[in-house]
């Protein structure tokens, strides 16, 4: 069997500005970078803006398991569908990070036959975007640093500076550290922090951007440090916002490649479901409306996490409103939540079918509570048996989803004929009445117990002591009107990984609370949720080499 990889380095792609034409783009409306991937003109954005959207539909996914569900893999394969059944979809997908690329969940760019291409490209340094953003984050931090060397007109308290510096990169030992050490001229000795890129507020607020002046307004905003008085210095106060924008100016702009059958995917931006609001761009995702009949999109992790910060922050900031969801499982998947060890999922077990199930029937319950129509699909397995896919089919349609069959990582688009077909039956059928689920004049605490309890199913909510009080200054500040960003595990709808299925009764523990001001949302860390992941005990960095002749091995 092929990996990944000797598939992607197999196809032949097609020049970036073949597939552009496609669109009614010409070599003008792009900024190549090299053969196969280029960024979208800012004047070929304003020029669509006047267009008519087409629909909007979102993957999305039960939670995560070690037996793999395929959520990009489907959104990808949808797309290619799409395009055999003559409608023209456009993919508006995330960036992935190097942290999983060298550690142990993967890249971004799908699997088998429905792929994104050029694969490497894209799971290592791509166009930079980044590569940026860390620079722009880190710029941040070491002006925050010279300014209290050089005087420290600003009266900053180093004991409550807040930004944290960041990296691509899976490093459990940059969590916490000290820096300063050394001479008088290297600084002062505080307490300081790293987190992953995708992690960074400047990740989310170029992801939340409208241009490059809404950009500069955001990054003005960012809230650094707080004085000896206790009041917020932000970015602006520091005059670092033009030369982090300078860093940012093509970073901002979407970038264009190519699926393995060629159809188009506009990836853009990258931040992690689990502890950012898992979304692709703004910027992106409008464009895809503007581009094609159909845009797909999708927000990382389980509907949970994923599906709840796109409807509750990306769509509200936005204005945008999905016409259909899909929620994608695998059957081996389900069988996980039902209790069975990762070993035994190709066995057939109806039992342990029918008692995780449940994990299914929750993350639809929660999709129709924003209003949108659902089609679920299964991400077929040779080991699937018909009585195993029936029963999940049936199950479905009682819940008023539309079903089908996924073989997109065998077939390509081929195999996503059928879940192409349930999607336009739903969007031509069933009405979106989309909204949020809690409204900004909610109280912040209020917020996040109405995330608890209607997505995640928790009984109550426990504030420890430092997050109760940051809530309250945080509404004083003036952001009681945001909406929430809660970072949690993506194993469990609750805030322990290890409770599978569909949890109930529990609690919902909030340890630390902080403002995301230039993003516009605050943020809830929940249980032992981290911000900088770590490397496994055997990364897949350990696999990853490159040929005499540069062709590179072992990314997936």
């Amino acid at each position: 069997m092929k990996t990944d990889i000797e598939i992607a380095q197999e196809t032949k792609m097609e020049p970036i500005w073949k597939v552009a034409e496609s669109l009614g783009m010409t070599m003008d409306d792009l900024d190549l970078y090299g053969k196969y991937k280029a960024k979208l003109s800012e004047d070929f954005l304003k020029k669509i803006e006047d267009r008519p959207d087409g629909k909007l539909v979102l993957v999305t996914a039960i939670n995560p398991t070690p037996a793999g569900e395929g959520k990009t893999t489907t959104s990808i394969g949808l797309g290619e569908a799409f395009y055999k059944l003559g409608k023209k979809a456009v993919l508006a997908l995330r960036e992935p990070s190097l942290g999983p690329c060298f550690g142990i969940k993967g890249g971004a760019a799908g699997g088998g036959y429905a792929q994104v291409v050029p694969m490497e490209d894209l799971n290592l340094h791509f166009t930079g975007d980044f590569h940026a953003i860390t620079s722009a984050n880190n710029l941040l931090s070491a002006m925050l640093d010279n300014h209290i060397q050089q005087g420290n007109a600003l009266g900053i308290d180093p004991r409550r500076v807040v930004w944290k510096r960041c990296m691509d990169m899976n490093d459990r030992v940059l969590r916490n550290i000290v820096v300063g050490l050394g001479a008088k001229a290297d600084g002062m000795v505080r307490e300081d922090h790293f987190q992953i890129t995708v992690a960074s507020e400047i990740m989310a607020i170029l992801c939340l951007a409208d241009d490059i002046h809404d950009l500069k307004e955001r990054l003005s905003r960012i809230i650094v440090a707080y004085n000896f008085q206790g009041e917020p210095v932000t970015a602006k106060d520091l005059h670092a916002v033009g030369a982090m924008a300078a860093l940012l100016k093509d970073a901002i702009r979407p970038n264009l490649i190519q699926t393995l059958e060629h159809t188009p995917a506009i990836v853009h931006g990258g931040p992690f479901a689990n502890i950012a609001h898992g979304c692709n761009s703004v910027k992106a995702t409008k464009a895809a409306l503007k581009l094609g009949d159909i845009a797909i999109t999708e927000a990382g992790f389980g509907a949970d996490l994923g599906a709840e910060k796109f409807f509750d922050i990306k769509c509200r900031m936005a204005g945008l409103k999905p016409d259909c969801a899909v929620l994608v499982a695998t059957v081996r998947s389900l069988k996980y939540n039902g209790g069975v060890p990762k070993d035994q999922l190709t066995e057939p077990n109806m039992d342990a079918l029918k008692k995780g199930i449940v994990n299914l029937e929750k993350h639809i319950e929660n999709l129709h509570k924003f209003g949108v129509p659902v089609v679920v699909t299964l991400n077929s397995f040779i080991s699937d048996t018909e009585e195993e896919t029936a029963f999940v089919e049936n199950f479905c349609k009682e819940r008023n989803c539309e079903f089908a069959l996924s073989r997109v990582w065998e077939k390509g688009g081929e195999g996503g004929i059928d879940l192409a077909e349930k999607v336009l039956k739903t969007l031509n059928e069933k009405e979106s009445h989309f909204a949020p689920i809690y409204s900004d004049d909610l109280p912040l605490d209020e917020k996040i117990r109405t995330i608890a309890r209607e997505i995640y199913g928790a009984k109550d909510v426990e504030f420890s002591k430092p997050a109760a009080r940051e809530l309250k200054h945080l509404t004083e500040l003036g952001m009681g009107s945001f909406p929430v960003c809660i970072a949690k595990t993506q194993y469990s709808l609750s805030d322990d990984p290890k409770l599978l299925g569909r949890p109930e009764g529990f609690t919902l523990h909030v340890r630390e609370i902080y403002p995301s001001a230039g993003a516009g949302f605050v943020v809830a860390v929940t249980g032992n949720i981290m911000t900088m992941p770590g490397l496994p005990k055997v990364p897949a960095a350990n696999n990853i080499d490159v040929t005499d002749d540069g062709r590179i091995t072992g990314l997936f």
